[in-house]
């Protein structure tokens, strides 16, 4: 018998199967992130309430309360952004960079930035404040899109990326001098999965992970608090009434909570041994009082986020939508990692907060801006950019179109003699 050729689907058929797919990866990305915001209200104000009662006699809920003003408005605009048509996104990239790297700027004018801890990080008056590296994480991530996206072919030298290295080296130099080594260290993260994404050789990220590393290292050695945080991560133990407290009290917070907890709201480290308890180390709060159990279904919530962000970053319609997807779920999911190592003592300290759960409130905003982004690169949306050859691109076409077709007599002349006359006749 002859062989049977497999029926293939009609193309309705594969857009249903697509759009189902689509919906599935929507609903499970905005579940996960309902569920992080729903166990981030509770366990900030479970870190929160009793240090805030010592300090200021009041009910303890005013972290809570902002939390979930924050997360209301970050959800507003996740809703906006997930209907909002790309091409406006896109049109807004250079703007929203430009005061971005400006805000940097002026956060270190004295008289102008706001310090706190010892670092020059905020912007605003009282209680209205708001950190523009936080911005600069999502401007970056457009801008990278844009120019990954406005260049289809492999890029063949490491200068074709100059400009985007100039405006991430700018960015990155501004927050690491305010100080904040711990966003510039997610930046370069969620940066270098977006030149992998965009088909970067591995041995290139290989040499500028390598040179990225090595300047790191370098700042890390520039100041006595950067070299006493890392020795101290080191041998936390041996530096515990100093420079090691905070990496010993969340050692001890989580090994005081075993596989079970001590049970929700009972955290003694919380009541002002832990400092950061609802910002850098709730995740030290978290397993103290909800134990290994809690950490792990923590971290299943964010494996879901990466699961559907990169699932929608693969089904994305254009390379566009496809890398500020995963640019978006990149930076989730390395500062996310940053954190839980930091907490576990595998990473020197850098004060990165935990996506969606720690208290924050422009991270929150722009965490939940990103995540607007993802719904909307979900549903179908795209832009249309027009490419950007690089010079030796440019030259080899052009070298192309005037190389005669060997072995095939003139047959290339009477192609383009057809060809001038279909052209004429039309």
């Amino acid at each position: 018998m002859g062989r049977v050729a497999a029926a293939r689907p009609p193309e309705p058929a594969r857009a249903a199967s697509r759009g189902r797919t689509r919906r599935t990866e929507e609903e499970v990305l905005l579940t996960a992130v309902l569920c992080l915001l729903a166990f981030g209200a509770v366990m900030v104000y479970s870190a929160s309430s009793a240090s805030t009662v010592i300090r200021t006699s009041g009910d303890g809920t005013g972290y809570l309360v902002k939390y979930v003003a924050y997360g209301a408005a970050g959800f507003v605009v996740l809703r906006l952004l997930a209907r909002m048509r790309l091409q406006l996104v896109l049109a807004a990239t250079g703007p929203l960079l430009a005061a971005a790297l400006a805000c940097l700027l002026l956060v270190k004018v004295p008289g102008i930035g706001v310090s706190a801890n010892g670092a020059r990080r905020w912007l605003g008056v009282g209680p209205l404040q708001f950190q523009p590296s936080e911005v600069a994480k999502l401007a970056l991530i457009l801008y990278a899109a844009r120019f990954l996206a406005e260049r289809p072919r492999r890029i063949r030298r490491l200068a074709d990326l100059a400009p985007l290295g100039l405006v991430a080296a700018t960015a990155v130099a501004l927050i690491a001098s305010q100080p904040d080594l711990g966003t510039s260290l997610v930046i370069c993260f969620t940066l270098g999965a977006m030149l992998a994404a965009a088909g970067l050789p591995m041995r290139w990220l290989g040499g500028l992970a390598t040179a990225g590393s090595a300047i790191v290292l370098l700042y890390a050695l520039s100041a006595p608090y950067r070299r006493a945080r890392l020795t101290s991560f080191l041998n936390p133990w041996d530096h515990a009434g100093d420079a090691g407290f905070q990496a010993v009290q969340g050692q001890i917070a989580l090994g005081s909570g075993g596989i079970f907890g001590r049970g929700l709201g009972e955290s003694v480290q919380k009541i002002l041994y832990l400092p950061e308890a609802h910002t850098d180390f709730i995740l030290a709060v978290i397993g103290e009082e909800i134990g290994l159990i809690g950490i792990l279904g923590l971290l299943a919530l964010f494996v879901l986020v990466a699961w559907a962000g990169l699932r929608i970053a693969q089904q994305a319609r254009g390379r566009y939508a496809a890398l500020l997807a995963a640019g978006v779920t990149s930076l989730i999911i390395s500062q996310a990692t940053l954190n839980v190592f930091v907490v576990l003592g595998i990473a020197p300290l850098t004060g990165v907060p935990l996506p969606f759960i720690s208290y924050g409130s422009t991270s929150l905003v722009t965490l939940l801006a990103g995540v607007g982004l993802l719904l909307n690169v979900a549903r179908g949306g795209s832009v249309h950019l027009r490419a950007v050859d690089s010079p030796d691109a440019r030259r080899s076409r052009a070298d192309a179109e005037h190389i005669p077709h060997r072995g095939r007599g003139d047959g290339g002349a009477r192609r383009a003699g057809a060809g001038g006359r279909r052209r004429a006749a039309g």
